[in-house]
């Protein structure tokens, strides 16, 4: 698979003013149905930005449509603009499988495939043609998840035979093998019992050194423990259905502690969710 020149330049740019992302979702539709509406979402360099709000709010939908994963669905149209370093990924030029190789995903329940630790690591790897050490970049990856001194006796075992924790962070260590630059997370703890939970927060801190990370989470803890931006995104039913749209973003202390708008207090607060 040849790369797109366009997307390969945007990889190695630097960020600017530290947003490696410039999110303009104007309308994201399923069909006939509008699912969000007009949500600016930058996404800065080397930190946590976090996706909270009600169930149907579009948070998932939003983090999705940064990397074209929505693409697979066939109902599914964009309007808007998200640029990755100043390149319109939703461009034509622009192919979607490159996308995900610099914007990579993990995803709310754990999915190693029915293959081996090492397999699984190494798979995007081979997928994308890699042709320097394997073992070597397998064991980074593995390492920068933290699981490689739980798994480096038991590589060839099969994914399938590890805690759900294990898997998830295993999962984390199959994105970052192929080295992207930006990782989104949808919900990655919710299927974890509070101990993997704990680490993967640990992770997600440790890992922002390297990647710059969008994290959809339910757990308002979680997002005012990890993120350092958050953004909540409120349910619009004035139409008859219900469509997301961003009420407010900024860093997460202040959306917990001193929101700007009303509707943003009351959830925060926990007067509805």
């Amino acid at each position: 698979m040849n790369a797109n020149p366009e997307m390969m330049a945007a990889g190695t740019a630097p960020a600017r003013n530290g947003i490696v992302m410039d999110c303009q979702l104007e309308k994201v539709f399923y069909g006939d149905f509008l699912a969000v509406r007009d949500s600016k979402v930058p996404i800065e360099k080397n930190k946590i930005t976090g996706f909270i709000g009600p169930s149907g709010c579009g948070k998932s939908t939003v983090l999705r449509s940064l990397n074209r994963m929505n693409d697979l669905i066939p109902i599914f149209r964009f309007q808007g603009k998200v640029s990755y370093h100043g390149q319109d990924i939703y461009d034509k030029k622009v192919d979607p499988v490159v996308v995900r190789r610099y914007i990579g995903m993990v995803f709310q329940q754990p999915n190693p495939f029915a293959m081996s630790i090492y397999d699984n690591v190494a798979f995007g790897l081979r997928l994308n043609g890699f042709k320097g050490n394997l073992d070597e970049r397998v064991e980074k990856a593995l390492q920068g998840a933290a699981c490689w001194n739980e798994v480096k006796d038991k590589l060839k075992n099969s994914g399938l035979s590890l805690s759900g924790g294990q898997q998830q962070r295993l999962c984390i260590a199959r994105a970052i093998a192929t080295e992207p630059d930006v990782l989104l997370m949808d919900e990655p703890c919710s299927a974890l019992d509070p101990i993997a939970t704990r680490r993967v927060e640990e992770l997600m801190i440790e890992l922002k050194d390297k990647y710059t990370i969008a994290l959809v989470t339910h757990n308002m803890q979680q997002a005012m423990r990890v993120a350092d931006t958050t953004a909540f995104f409120g349910v619009d039913i004035s139409q008859g259905s219900r469509t997301g749209y961003l009420v407010e973003m900024g860093p997460t202390k202040k959306i917990f502690e001193e929101p700007e708008q009303e509707l943003t207090r009351q959830y925060v607060r926990g007067e509805f969710s």
